[in-house]
């Protein structure tokens, strides 16, 4: 997995592009009421039934009063465990930052992972760049509290969900119209030059706009909501009311503060972990559609040799392969794609167009990643460069990117086309 703070890629980015934007129009919200008498509203204490103290530490990814924040109530409280809202590779990815930069692109392409990798670096740029406006590296305030808890000697918990889960999990439950909607959001995130800094995060966090906005986020995103805030919710707040000790500190975003203390302050039963780490099982209605518009293309051409001769049919079929082909290669070279590139898009495209289980880009982002391999340097400016168009075509690392996307939507209009062109035989 590509950044560290990928944990749902697509959806958490348009979740923070949503959250910054809706801030510039929403500074006269009302205070949030201080769930803690004489303490900042970002510490919520409880005491729970068999008289355990969870201290829940709201933060902000990429703010310098959290990481001060969180080490001043770990050195202050001296807890028995500290939990934080992070997992296996996330934990990973902070102690080892530059892991990513060797990343191998084959093995993701082959792997079928590019749509996710690009996901992840559109979330872990914009996280970098919002951090540089703060001067702070984005989750260091999660990274203080496991340095300082292993200085210290406190048991650390993993609290979060994996992320793959949740983005698998989140893909899964999102209707496919509001799929548009959140690749839209993210392409949207890469023009935005909304800026934020340190004083504008904490008046994000000392007021009522935090609530208001994820519950505005809610109603236009729902099922995203759901498993991005609603789930994680109990996920972290299980994990927190397990952790062992009988004092426990738990570093968590601030936009999941107020739905782990109800939880736990309310004894809400919550659905076991497994129930919500399942991943959906995709419905067959988009294959079977996919395959029968492949069975009924071959069909035609067919039935049009049969009545009307092999010469007509292989007209047909021609046109089917300079459509697709044509498309798909006038893609690729709008990609910068090699001209090895351009050849298999050409070639590719009129058999993956009868196939709904794999698309061209995987082919030409493959063939381009072998003739024009990423140099390191590409890969350490990578984040960077994914905010000025102009780079797009100089980096190799997002060359490889646009010769998977692009040749796809010029390959489906020329598949449109071509159906067109064989219903006209008829």
């Amino acid at each position: 997995m590509y950044p560290f703070l990928a944990f749902s890629s697509i959806c958490h980015v348009l979740f923070l592009h949503y959250v910054y934007r809706m801030n510039e129009s929403n500074s006269q919200s009302e205070e949030i009421k201080a769930p803690v008498t004489g303490e900042k509203s970002d510490v919520y204490r409880i005491r729970t039934k068999d008289n355990r103290e969870i201290i829940l530490v709201g933060t902000a990814h990429i703010s310098q009063v959290s990481k001060e924040l969180v080490h001043d109530t770990i050195e202050t409280e001296n807890p028995n465990t500290v939990c934080v809202e992070l997992d296996e590779g996330r934990l990973k990815s902070i102690q080892d930052p530059n892991r990513w930069k060797n990343t191998d692109l084959k093995d993701v392409i082959r792997k079928k992972q590019l749509a996710t990798l690009i996901a992840n670096l559109v979330l872990g740029s914009y996280q970098k760049r919002m951090g540089a406006q703060t001067g702070v590296k984005p989750g260091s305030e999660l990274k203080e509290a496991v340095d300082l808890a292993n200085e210290k000697n406190i048991p650390i918990v993993l609290a979060d969900r994996d992320i793959k889960i949740t983005l698998k999990r989140t893909w899964a439950c999102t209707p496919w119209y509001r799929k548009f909607s959140l690749l839209g959001g993210l392409f949207a995130s890469i023009f935005d030059k909304t800026e934020i800094s340190e004083e504008e995060l904490q008046k994000i966090k000392e007021k009522d706009a935090l609530n208001s906005m994820m519950q505005e986020f809610g109603k236009t995103f729902p099922e995203v909501k759901q498993v991005l805030i609603d789930e994680r919710d109990q996920f972290l707040a299980s994990k927190i009311k397990n952790a062992p000790g009988n004092k426990i500190v738990a570093v968590i975003g601030a936009g999941h503060l107020r739905g782990i203390a109800s939880i736990i302050e309310e004894d809400k039963e919550l659905p076991s972990e497994e129930s919500i780490s399942v991943i959906p099982k995709g419905t067959a209605i988009w294959k079977i559609i996919g395959w029968t518009i492949t069975l009924a293309i071959i069909a035609s051409i067919v039935l049009v040799g049969y009545f009307a001769g092999i010469e007509k049919a292989g007209q047909l079929s021609l046109q089917w392969a300079m459509l697709t082909g044509g498309g798909a290669m006038l893609g690729a070279i709008i990609a910068g794609g090699h001209p090895l590139t351009v050849l298999v898009a050409l070639v590719m495209a009129p058999f993956t167009g009868l196939t709904p289980l794999i698309g061209v880009g995987f082919f030409t982002a493959l063939t381009q990643v072998y003739v024009r391999p990423p140099r390191v340097s590409e890969m350490e400016t990578l984040t960077d460069d994914i905010w000025q168009v102009k780079r797009w075509w100089k980096n190799r690392v997002t060359r490889v990117i646009l010769c998977f996307l692009c040749p796809g939507i010029p390959a489906i209009i020329g598949k449109i086309l071509a159906i067109f062109k064989i219903y006209q035989a008829f």
